[in-house]
């Protein structure tokens, strides 16, 4: 009997410890294709729980009864611990908080400076920006614009920035950031418990699995930039209660971070070298960032699709659009688009006669992470 309370030990701190090994940056969890048993560890974790408490529970009066009592009191006190550590400060709920209170600025009171990077949406006439520094670290902000729900999120592991509808099964839904898989970060969903991956949107485990959230158009650029095409948006100043947690100086929008996980690799095409990645017709491809900066503007097709890609001149706001003409390149000049007689700003609004250009989603990524979940990509060379 003495062996089952061991056991009974021995099988809870082992579960405490898989549930959140295989979905955390841990040596060797992230590449490897555990979601299916992290999934399951997580969803049974009661069961099991009850399972090898009773087993302590039959086993306890033999193990007490030893003359060396001191023995199983320590083993079961540094369960506890484990037991403690592994579903409180090491949950990535916990690690990663959402802001207390949301507050937004107009320009003229805005405290952040130009060159500060943001998520921009603009929607009904209404447009927000978001910080890259301060979604590093709540990784979702949930909000509204122009009446409808959203969740701006941010995968600083991936560097990913993905804004969807939080609808799921046409009820709004919360999510809460459960862990990661394959280095991008997981949102639960309250009501279904299904586990949605940040850089697709996609449910990946649970009852929802294959589902898809809503998606809705943004732009990765400066502040200054984003004012500058949105003279009255608002931005999105730091939360009091996580200012400590915050990366006030930018450091890691500018590829500055010293971290193992979210540094960046100033070589083209490393694990950790920065692309825009964009998907026409199932077909994806990913663009050197190093490149970008030579050339400014990319004419290419994508999917058989005449697109345009273009950086700003502050080396950090770029665009994707698809072109008015197949045939004919688009230059780009003091940020403003020219198509043949056809000029456009950075917004792809028409400065002339013609039509507006027409959007083409975007991202900024890390390859790694671009390759990993668009395992089809071609590379612009």
């Amino acid at each position: 009997m003495k062996k089952l309370f061991y056991f009974g030990l021995i099988g809870i701190a082992l579960v405490e410890i898989l549930k959140v090994y295989f979905i955390m940056p841990m040596p060797g969890s992230q590449e490897i294709e555990s979601l299916g048993i992290a999934y399951f560890i997580y969803s049974y974790r009661w069961f099991f729980r009850i399972v090898f408490a009773l087993m302590i529970a039959a086993g306890s009066l033999s193990a007490f009864g030893s003359k060396r009592k001191w023995i199983p009191a320590v083993v079961l006190l540094i369960v506890i611990a484990v037991s403690y550590f592994f579903n409180f400060p090491m949950m990535a709920d916990s690690m990663f908080k959402q802001p207390e209170r949301l507050t937004f600025k107009s320009r003229s009171e805005n405290m952040l400076n130009d060159s500060t990077i943001v998520i921009g949406i603009e929607y009904q006439g209404e447009a927000k920006a978001y910080p890259i520094r301060f979604l590093v670290y709540h990784h979702q902000v949930q909000d509204e614009i122009g009446g409808k729900p959203m969740i701006i999120t941010y995968c600083s592991v991936c560097r990913t920035g993905r804004v969807f509808e939080p609808m799921v099964n046409q009820q709004h839904e919360t999510f809460r950031l459960v862990g990661m898989d394959h280095f991008n970060a997981m949102f639960e969903d309250s009501n279904t418990k299904s586990w949605w991956r940040q850089a697709t949107g996609e449910a990946v485990a649970g009852p929802l699995k294959g589902n898809v959230l809503p998606e809705v158009e943004s732009v990765q650029s400066t502040l200054g930039k984003w004012f500058e095409l949105h003279p009255s948006a608002l931005v999105m100043q730091l939360d009091e209660s996580s200012k400590e947690n915050y990366d006030l100086l930018g450091k890691y929008e500018r590829g500055k971070s010293k971290g193992s996980l979210t540094r960046t690799d100033s070589l083209s095409w490393k694990n950790k070298s920065w692309v825009v990645g964009i998907t026409i017709d199932e077909q994806s491809k990913a663009y050197d960032w190093n490149k970008l900066k030579e050339v400014r503007i990319i004419n290419d097709e994508i999917g058989n699709k005449p697109i345009v890609l273009a950086l700003s001149h502050d080396d950090q706001s770029f665009v994707a659009f698809e072109r008015p003409s197949g045939k004919e390149n688009t230059t780009i000049r003091n940020d403003t688009i020219f198509s043949g007689s056809n000029s456009f700003d950075f917004d792809g609004r028409s400065l002339s006669s013609s039509l507006p250009l027409k959007k083409i989603k975007a991202y900024q990524e890390f390859w790694h992470s671009w390759r990993t979940f668009h395992p089809g990509t071609l590379r612009y060379e």
